[in-house]
């Protein structure tokens, strides 16, 4: 499963629900220097905060953890599009700015000690802390932040030039001072995109060489540094003992094991049993059967190891399976809806999952942006002048994923299917569904990891059943990389899911038609739309949060009706194993595991 991770360092996932906010005021002045910023709302925080509320301020340092990824990796560098990324790379780099993870779009000062945002939008100007250090113990200074710009958006992985386009100036002002200039008054993001900007070092990439793969520890900020590497098998983090930010409000109570080891495992049941085995610490579980049959074992029943569901109130985003449109095949939307139906959920969710899941029916699941109903109000405003270029029924009704009665028979679902492909001008001969040209109707699954092949099997008796042709493609992360990056595949899994409050510009990478072509995009189907494209620019320019919503709704409602992914589910519960040796704070982030904020008994 691929996914979708925009933001600092690396695989970053954050996590969040978007609650009722009151609107944030009018800017007439300029607000600043300010020690923390909101999107929308009043800050939870107020400016002298000792710790966050989900955090043990007290929580003991030390301890070594073993955590485990499936998988493998070729490179150290996060940044750029080239090599497999390592897990754990994001707690090397700072940023400017944090959020916290019990509160909506909130950031606050890392290395930046305060921000001062211009009253129309135009800029927001960072002031460092002058105790800002690199793990040489040399300064983080102006002209790193204006490096790291530059870089990041010039040669960087290209999620950061789409990211950042909207940024067309960062310059030093002062000595311990950054300006980001923006193009685009309208998008009340910007300054939060420029305070998640990881910073990195220019002394150290003018004799390194950014752009390249490399296996070498690099310099970060942050409260981790690379202590050991063996390529592609383990990991291990060192806690920085003298890390300049440990005792900052953002910081306190966190980041306490003093070392932290990746583990890296080829297959999911091998990495399961290291888990009983006692090999590594800490499991969550994203397979229903292995949590209902596969912890029934000693250290279960005796405590050694703790099996817990906790609660996730997180917005689900969207795993799915995701057609490549760039194929002629699946340029027509009834072909991929045809190829939906091939999933019976309700008879999978029965005799597969335990009864464990609900299904995904929403890009924005768990948030006020998932569209529900028939259009109305602004949403409805939106989309009307598209009603031609809409599918039928889009603005009558709420989408829905087809619904069967769960015995393994999807006849009335397929019937379905069989006159969209007649539609679409695919007829059966010979038993094969074919074109005009006599080529018959095909599909493959590319997989990483062969946990899905449970899921696809049924799906291909169906598809068989419609005399479509499907195959099961498992390749190694390098091979899975470099054919994505390069838009070869039919069908991939993908997980979308940025954990963003409220969506925003990093929407326009996902799906914007100027990101279809680029290699290594994150618009991964490839997806050219004028109506998505519309409803992306009325997101990013929306000035309120009524129009911020209706946009985000008309925009999951056009994704959905396109059906450009095959919806998966969700549990609504973390689902976490592991050993008796941790202790953890009394309040958990409402919008977080909050894994780093544990600790070592």
């Amino acid at each position: 499963m691929k996914s979708v991770l925009l933001g600092a360092a690396s695989a970053i996932v954050f996590a969040f629900v978007t609650p009722v906010l009151a609107e944030a005021p009018v800017l007439t002045e300029t607000l600043g220097p300010r020690y923390a910023i909101a999107l929308y709302g009043d800050l939870k925080y107020p400016q002298g905060f000792t710790h966050f509320e989900y955090v043990n301020p007290n929580a003991p340092k030390g301890g070594a953890v073993k955590l485990a990824e499936t998988g493998s990796f070729d490179s150290v560098n996060p940044f750029i599009l080239k090599g497999v990324k390592a897990p754990g790379l994001a707690t090397v780099f700072d940023s400017l700015m944090v959020q916290s993870q019990d509160e909506p779009q909130s950031m606050y000062g890392l290395i930046a000690e305060s921000v001062t945002l211009a009253p129309d939008n135009s800029y927001a100007e960072f002031t460092l802390r002058p105790q800002a250090r690199w793990h040489d113990g040399t300064p983080i200074t102006a002209d790193d932040v204006v490096f790291s710009f530059h870089t990041l958006k010039d040669k960087g992985d290209p999620t950061y030039k789409i990211m950042y386009t909207p940024i067309i100036a960062c310059e030093k002002t002062g000595e311990r001072s950054v300006k980001f200039t923006f193009n685009d008054t309208k998008n009340r993001e910007l300054p939060m995109l420029a305070g998640a900007m990881p910073v990195i070092s220019k002394a150290y990439y003018s004799k390194q060489d950014f752009e390249k793969t490399t296996l070498e520890p690099p310099l970060g900020s942050g409260a981790y540094k690379i202590e050991s590497v063996d390529p592609g098998r383990a990991i291990v983090y060192a806690r920085v003992k003298d890390y300049w930010a440990q005792d900052l409000a953002v910081n306190k109570g966190q980041n306490n094991f003093d070392t932290i080891r990746y583990d890296l495992y080829r297959d999911e049941n091998v990495s399961l049993e290291g888990l009983k085995a006692g090999e590594y610490d800490f499991r969550r579980e994203y397979i229903a059967r292995n949590w209902a049959t596969a912890y029934d074992t000693p250290a279960v029943r005796d405590g050694r190891v703790v099996k817990r569901e906790i609660p996730d109130y997180t917005p689900q985003g969207m795993q799915s399976f995701i057609f490549n449109t760039r194929k002629a095949k699946f340029a027509d939307r009834r072909v991929r809806e045809a190829i939906s139906r091939s999933m019976d959920f309700e008879w999978q969710n029965k005799t597969i999952f335990y009864g464990a899941y609900v299904r995904n029916k929403s890009f924005f699941e768990n948030t006020e942006f998932q569209s529900k109903g028939a259009p109305a109000g602004k949403e409805l405003e939106l989309l009307s002048p598209f009603a031609t270029d809409l599918p039928a029924g889009t603005l009558e009704h709420e989408f829905a994923n087809p619904v069967t009665d769960g015995q393994g028979n999807a006849r009335e679902s397929l019937l379905i299917a069989q006159k969209l492909l007649e539609d679409a001008g695919y007829m059966i001969k010979d038993g094969k569904r074919v074109d005009a040209k006599g080529e018959q109707l095909s599909v493959e699954f590319m997989l990483r990891q062969p946990t899905l092949e449970r899921v696809i099997g049924p799906m291909r008796k169906n598809l068989e059943r419609l005399g479509i042709a499907s195959a099961i493609r498992i390749v190694d992360d390098s091979q899975y990389q470099k054919r994505t990056d390069e838009s070869d595949f039919d069908v991939v899994s993908i997980w979308i899911n940025r954990g963003l409050f409220f969506p925003g510009n990093e929407q326009m990478a996902l799906w914007h038609s100027s990101q279809a072509d680029v290699k290594g995009s994150n618009n991964l189907g490839g997806v050219k739309n004028k109506v998505v494209d519309a409803m992306l620019e009325s997101l990013t320019n929306a000035q309120d949060k009524e129009s911020l919503v209706a946009a985000g709704r008309a925009l999951d409602r056009v994704l959905l009706s396109e059906h450009y992914v095959i919806p998966h589910w969700h549990s609504g519960v973390f689902r976490v194993a592991y050993w008796n040796k941790f202790g953890m704070p009394d309040i958990s982030p409402k919008y977080n595991l909050g894994f780093q904020t544990w600790w070592v008994k």
